[in-house]
């Protein structure tokens, strides 16, 4: 999105002409829809806990992954809620309203050998939240990543925010 530019004045009475767009707003890229009827999906790795936290790092260490894998085959354009419930429907127990799903992206790291993890965001069962809708690709997912998702059950979950506590 391109804004008109800002007319400052300078010293001297002289007016330049400087431009409000921002270097964030010139990165981004505008996301591109994705005609699944023609296009391929990718495996996605997924890799669960339900204990609230997310894997080691080690985990992921000299090849192995952790066991808890789940194979999804998606579009980039895969929404956090879509991916929620697919895990959902492999997870009984994590389909109880109230259940957090953490999204982690893990990826190798291009510096030294081994992984890093960037937590993107949460999502919770019964409830609409504010990342719902955000996709795979508008968080730099790349093919050969893996996702790690913490499940945690509703009687381990936080409040939900702004609620005052009856005491």
């Amino acid at each position: 999105m391109v804004r008109s530019p800002l007319l400052r004045e300078r010293r001297g009475g002289n007016m330049a002409v400087e431009s409000r767009v921002t270097q964030e707003e010139i990165k981004k890229e505008p996301e591109k829809p994705v005609d699944r009827e023609k296009t391929c999906p990718l495996l996605l790795r997924v890799f669960t806990t339900n204990n609230g936290r997310h894997h080691r790092l080690d985990d992921f260490a000299r090849g192995n992954v952790p066991s808890s894998e789940l194979q999804i085959y998606t579009w980039m354009d895969a929404t956090l809620k879509e991916l929620t419930s697919l895990v959902k429907e492999v997870y009984p127990e994590a389909r109880k309203k109230g259940t957090h799903f953490s999204f982690a992206i893990v990826y190798p790291d291009r510096k030294r050998p081994g992984y890093r993890v960037k937590e993107i965001s949460t999502t919770v069962s019964g409830r609409k939240g504010p990342d719902d809708s955000m996709t795979l690709q508008s968080q730099k997912f790349q093919i050969g990543d893996y996702l790690d998702i913490a499940i945690t059950p509703p009687s381990r979950a936080p409040p939900p925010p702004g609620r005052m506590r009856p005491y």
